[in-house]
């Protein structure tokens, strides 16, 4: 079947995929590699957390979603890329076994005004478990090409070679969050896209030509080998909990050390700019606003926006979360 264009949706369609069931072993498989929590890890380890059991990431969840769109609403096939998620939210836990369904209705239908081979479609979705119980949810935009008119040309890119720096070593004092300074940023250090990380996760998630295939990527409008949104997302992640276990050791070294939670999702996630094979991209949080939980006694919510940079200066990345943290000892 041939890729989809702007002209095939309309306001009202809804396509629904097939069922993907999860592994326990893809779950934890991802954790290691992406987001190293214990409820990600190991069930025995969950049980003493804030979850209670063992669950895929959110950010699996997620990637899972767009494997799930790539197959149904995608055909199979490659689009113009997407430049962000209005809002996304994990409802419930994804668990071993669970039978993931992704039901996409189109929301709306714009032609581009400054790019005549280009149509936006804006989607909501939501992901079902097995039980017919709705995981997550999202709002987010795609683009199209247009029937009959020629696609953007590629754009002329120079890869850079990989180069992965040093791991970082500094630590700072992890505050309860009920404590912790509002505006204060923290640098989770670096993440290198090297070729066959980006093409292991595309096949893995997210298998569109310009994450697959240099060649191939080259010929896109991308013009060369770019990794899948939801990769750079996931990197965030990995730098997160990297920096995040370095401060907990410093902290918990000498003294109470708070504890993090799940999220509950995450609104205005924006891909900036393509991140290419080679790139190293820097990322940074900086908590905004906390709110005490009124069902968790002793957590609370922390509010942050995060970005990534690429080794240009220039943003590529961003968004803003929302996670269960310890509000005191």
């Amino acid at each position: 079947m041939s890729a989809p264009v702007y002209e095939d949706f309309r306001p009202g369609d809804r396509i629904v995929s097939d069922p993907l069931t999860v592994d326990r072993d893809a779950i934890v498989a991802f954790a290691r590699a992406f987001d190293p929590q214990p409820f990600h890890l190991d069930e025995a380890a969950a049980e003493a957390t804030f979850v209670g059991k063992l669950i895929a990431s959110g950010w699996q969840t997620a990637a899972l979603g767009m494997r799930l769109l790539h197959a149904s609403v995608f055909r199979g096939a490659s689009t113009l890329g997407s430049p962000g998620i209005d809002e996304l939210r994990w409802m419930l836990p994804v668990v071993p076994g669970d039978s993931l369904v992704l039901k996409t209705t189109v929301e709306d239908c714009r032609a581009s005004t400054s790019k005549p081979g280009v149509g936006f479609v804006r989607f909501a979705a939501r992901l079902e478990n097995g039980a017919g119980r709705i995981v997550m949810t999202q709002g987010f935009t795609v683009m199209f090409g247009r029937r009959g008119v020629a696609p953007p040309p590629p754009r002329p890119v120079t890869l850079t070679p990989p180069a992965p720096p040093p791991e970082p070593d500094d630590a700072e004092i992890l505050d309860f969050i009920g404590q912790a300074e509002i505006g204060r940023t923290r640098d989770l250090g670096p993440y290198t896209f090297t070729p066959e990380t980006i093409v292991a996760f595309a096949r893995a998630y997210d298998p569109q030509e310009f994450h697959l295939d240099a060649e191939a990527a080259a010929r896109t409008h991308f013009g060369g080998l770019c990794a899948s949104g939801w990769h750079t997302a996931a990197a965030y992640m990995k730098r997160l909990t990297t920096t995040r276990a370095r401060d907990y050791a410093y902290t918990a070294a000498r003294g109470p050390a708070p504890m993090l939670g799940p999220s509950p999702g995450f609104r205005k996630l924006r891909w900036l700019k393509p991140v290419y094979a080679g790139d190293t991209i820097r990322y940074r949080t900086t908590l905004t606003d906390r709110r005490a939980s009124a069902s968790r006694p002793g957590w609370g919510l922390a509010f942050a926006h995060n970005t990534g940079t690429n080794q240009h200066g220039e943003e590529v990345f961003r968004f803003d979360s929302a996670v269960f943290a310890q509000w005191e000892p």
